[in-house]
Order: structure tokens, then sequence, then C-alpha cells
């Protein structure tokens, strides 16, 4: 994340008020419309298809040790994915 100077965007009278509640910290300003993860890169998509071959794998007789090796994941967060494809199937 980069930081942008409040003099180079707001107005003086915005930042004098600003500085009444938190002068010379940090503060994080959210985006008026949330954006759901993912949905401005491909990455839901990659660990979407990601997870489905793990499932697919594992379905054929991959062990969780070999699944973890193979997608540098710890076996605890190959369980994890198998577990939560079979709640959502």
């Amino acid at each position: 994340m980069s930081y942008i100077k409040a003099e180079e965007i707001l107005p003086k009278e915005v930042i004098e008020i600003i500085q009444q509640y938190a002068s010379g910290v940090n503060i994080y300003i959210p985006c008026k419309e949330k954006k759901e993860w993912g949905s401005q890169t491909d990455s839901r998509v990659y660990y979407q298809r990601r997870n489905h071959k793990i499932c697919e794998l594992h379905g054929l007789g991959k062990s969780v040790q070999e699944l973890a090796t193979e997608y540098s994941l710890s076996e605890k967060s190959i369980r994890r994915i198998l577990r939560q494809a079979r709640r959502s199937a």
C-alpha cells in the first residue's frame, strides 16, 4: 500500500479538521464501495482452480502429505481445502 500526502488531495480546511482528531498519525480511509476479494485480479479464479485440482488429486489417491509437498502448502492448509470442498458439495 502506498501513501499519499493529504496536502496533495485534500483541501486545507479538511486537513485542519482531521488534525483535531488524528494529528501526525497514519489513518486508513476505506473505500466507499467495498469490492469482493479477487474481483480485480485473477487470484480468485487461480485459487479456485488450484483447490479443485487438489480435491481431484486427493480423490484419485494422493495423500495430504504428498499434496502439501506438491503445492508448497502445509498439511493443515490441504485439510482445510478438502474440508471446505466437502461442505460446499
